[in-house]
């Protein structure tokens, strides 16, 4: 395992094999993916897992796989994502999470998602970060809030039908250069 990042908590790593099964589970769960237009099977869940581990062995850094320090067992996955240029609001890398629910409001997306920015901006150097999700999606929101991001706007998602329940959406980022002004970081 090739760790990338550690908190007092949390390891986030490259991808093994045995975290296949809890993540296809993860993706197929009705409450996990209630802020998506829908779950994933197997098959997409799989491919899904793929490019995520090739974006990390390609770029050095992506959707990380976490794991309580603790136990050693997988919770989810907290990293950063680069969208295609069709998507223009994703004009820098996304920070982005997602646990299993028996995690959920014990501070680990806030906890591993302080730590990445702090990779992004100063190890990564990256000039930005934004992330969004669902307006309804107020518990990633407050995350978003959390390690310090700024809302810069709602937009509706072009991926996302007009009418359906989950296009708009809010849009959230931190500048480089602001996080590097903060005391705390």
């Amino acid at each position: 395992m090739t760790i990338h990042l550690q908190t007092p908590r949390l390891i986030l790593c490259q991808w093994q094999d045995s975290d296949t099964v809890p993540f296809i589970q993860m993706c197929a769960d009705d409450e996990v993916m209630r802020y998506f237009p829908k779950k994933l099977d197997v098959t997409e869940a799989t491919a899904f897992l793929e490019r995520i581990r090739t974006d990390i062995e390609k770029r050095g850094w992506g959707l990380f796989a976490v794991e309580l320090k603790a136990t050693g067992e997988f919770i989810g996955f907290i990293g950063l994502h680069v969208h295609p240029p069709e998507l223009k609001i994703a004009d820098a890398p996304e920070i982005g999470w997602r646990l299993l629910p028996q995690y959920w409001h014990q501070g680990y997306a806030t906890e591993g998602a302080k730590a990445l920015l702090k990779y992004a901006f100063r190890t990564l150097r990256l000039e930005k970060v934004i992330s969004f999700t669902a307006c309804i999606n107020t518990p990633s929101e407050r995350i978003m809030q959390n390690i310090g991001l700024e809302k810069v706007g709602e937009f509706d998602h072009p991926l996302v039908p007009a009418e359906h329940i989950l296009c708009r959406h809010v849009l959230y980022e931190k500048q480089r250069s602001d996080y590097l002004h903060i005391p705390f970081c």
